[in-house]
């Protein structure tokens, strides 16, 4: 008997209630019109996605909660007047959300160290601002944790800089801080503490080692009336790949992401690979700066978020980016048009997707995009009411919303993308998005100029069949055992399928073998494990590939022909 359907008919467990986590939300007004409402709204989508999050051992402590949010000028204004400082027009002055050690002595070094560097990159630093918050609504173990928590001002000063130019310098800013760290004098454990939220002009997070329920009680902030926003993103994390941790809740700087990135270590090590050709004019000799993108001990979506972040501040659109890390299943798709095609292979030369079960949904403050991948494992629904309000979540039922204001809803296909573009006052669908996006460069001309395939190479001469008894020598040579013959090769040649089984691998590593060994024994998959099927490029061929480029490698942030003059490999195995 199946134990769980005993415990369901006894009332301790019913199967209807499991639910895939983190769970991720979005209320926004599409026509733009900033409201407190809508930041209450999405606050209320948090709470309701409470169940997507975990809690440890202290039951009011969560893995982490928070919410992101245009910048709330109006409500920051009224602030400068209270704390007697004078404070620019909206865009022209950035915030920075930032945690500090607890320990007063550190907490003054670290704001010395951060106004150091703010004069240092030329930039004006205007105030300080303790965030209002009580500790009465955190666990137990979420408060011995908590870091001091303040608001710094940064204007641009002198310097003349747009609102995009200074984006990007409190970039350079931030770069710079979390690099110079060792500068600081900090302690390890005071140290830990120390991280930047958020530093920018266009959005504020506020987010923390909170469950769904606890984060409006906790920042005072998110009570305030005149505190307001177009949009609210939000999210309640069930951490896999890394303990709860402060600076580990969601959402980065950029984006909320339910899943795992199943390529992280390849995705970091390429990152770092092509640090030293980064070049933008945009930056200039403040490129040098940015490097390493990647910060050690980070979370697969901290790592994803520094990488989107790096492509929107050296030029690319946010639905560029978002498409450029998360491809749709394109090389089988027969019927997609050729011209999204040719820009999904033009891309796969400049970089490698961050693949995995993911769903994510992100923000410049100017659109809100979401993405999900391939095989669409994690769900994303969404609905529209007459009055132009979005609702967008894990699952339905979020928000209560009247029938009658449904003007229509829908959920989000695998490897599709649905932007919502605040400046328009509308909803970019998929179609109109790729398109787009296909159609900025001639990438089909360029593939056919530039790339090779290992097709068109002449062909490799014909080897003579294995004898029987050379067969056998070469098989001990390279370490195949009866197990592996009877257990795996035979049923892939009989049925051209891997065969599946459910028994753990108990053999000993063979680094420690005495015995020949096949070279990918000495090689162990690195990911998540925790809530993904297995994936068989030959079973499911429509959404895996084993295609690849090799060839030098050029800037990422310019799109040239060069770019794609590259071997394309169907495989990373070329013959016998």
């Amino acid at each position: 008997m199946d134990p769980l359907k005993n415990l369901a008919g006894n009332g301790l467990y019913a199967p209807e209630q499991e639910h895939d986590a983190c769970g991720v939300g979005v209320v926004a007004d599409i026509q733009g019109r900033k409201s407190h409402q809508t930041i209450q709204e999405g606050l209320q989508v948090l709470i309701n996605l409470g169940h997507r999050g975990a809690a440890g051992s202290d039951p009011e402590t969560g893995d982490g909660a928070g919410i992101l949010i245009q910048m709330p000028h109006q409500f920051f204004r009224r602030e400068s007047r209270r704390l007697g400082f004078h404070l620019p027009a909206d865009g022209e002055y950035g915030v920075g959300m930032v945690f500090l050690p607890p320990q007063p002595e550190a907490a003054s070094k670290s704001q010395a160290f951060i106004s150091r560097v703010i004069a240092e990159e030329g930039l004006e630093e205007l105030a300080w601002r303790d965030v209002p918050l009580d500790h009465d609504k955190l666990g137990r173990d979420s408060r011995r944790r908590c870091p001091k928590i303040s608001q710094v001002f940064v204007g641009a000063g002198q310097s003349g800089l747009d609102p995009a130019q200074l984006e990007r310098k409190l970039y350079v800013v931030r770069k710079v801080i979390e690099h110079s760290m060792k500068d600081c004098d900090l302690s390890e454990e005071e140290s830990d503490y120390f991280y930047v939220c958020s530093l920018s002009c266009n959005t504020i997070v506020y987010k923390g080692l909170l469950m769904a329920h606890q984060i409006s009680g906790f920042y005072l902030d998110l009570q305030e009336e005149e505190l307001v926003s177009a949009f609210a993103l939000v999210h309640s994390r069930f951490s896999t790949n890394t303990l709860g941790h402060w600076r580990l809740a969601h959402p980065y700087r950029y984006l909320a992401h339910n899943g795992e990135i199943n390529t992280l270590r390849g995705n970091l090590n390429w990152m770092h690979a092509r640090e030293a050709m980064f070049e933008s004019p945009l930056f200039g000799q403040d490129m040098a700066k940015v490097p390493p993108v990647m910060n050690p001990g980070d979370s697969d979506t901290a790592s994803f978020d520094n990488a989107l972040e790096l492509l929107l501040m050296t030029g690319r659109e946010l639905d560029h980016a978002m498409l450029m890390m998360i491809p749709e299943a394109w090389d089988q798709h027969e019927t997609m048009p050729q011209e999204k095609k040719d820009f999904y292979e033009y891309h796969s030369a400049l970089m490698e997707p961050w693949d995995g079960p993911a769903m994510i949904v992100s923000s410049d403050g100017r659109n809100i995009c979401a993405l999900l991948d391939r095989n669409g494992l994690r769900p994303f629904r969404y609905l529209v009411t007459t009055g132009d309000k979005l609702v967008m979540a894990s699952e339905t039922g979020v928000l209560d919303v009247p029938p009658a204001e449904i003007k229509f809803k829908g959920r989000l296909q695998p490897g599709r993308m649905f932007m919502v573009s605040l400046e328009q006052g509308r909803i970019i669908g998929d179609e109109e998005l790729k398109h787009g996006l296909s159609n900025r460069q001639p990438y089909g001309d360029w593939l056919k100029q530039n790339k090779v395939a290992l097709d068109d190479l002449p062909p490799a001469p014909t080897e003579k069949p294995l004898q029987s008894d050379d067969l056998v020598r070469q098989q001990r040579a390279f370490g195949y055992s009866v197990e592996e013959l009877r257990m795996l090769t035979a049923p892939m040649a009989e049925t051209g399928y891997e065969a599946v089984g459910s028994m753990g691998n108990d053999a000993p590593l063979a680094v420690l073998s005495d015995q020949n060994q096949l070279l990918f024994n000495y090689f162990k998959q690195l990911f998540a494990q925790v809530t993904n099927p297995p994936l068989d490029a030959i079973r499911e061929e429509l959404v895996t590939s084993l295609e690849a480029f090799i060839g030098s490698e050029q800037n990422l942030f310019e799109e040239t022909p060069l770019h794609c003059r590259q071997l394309r490999l169907h495989s990373p195995i070329i013959d016998n």
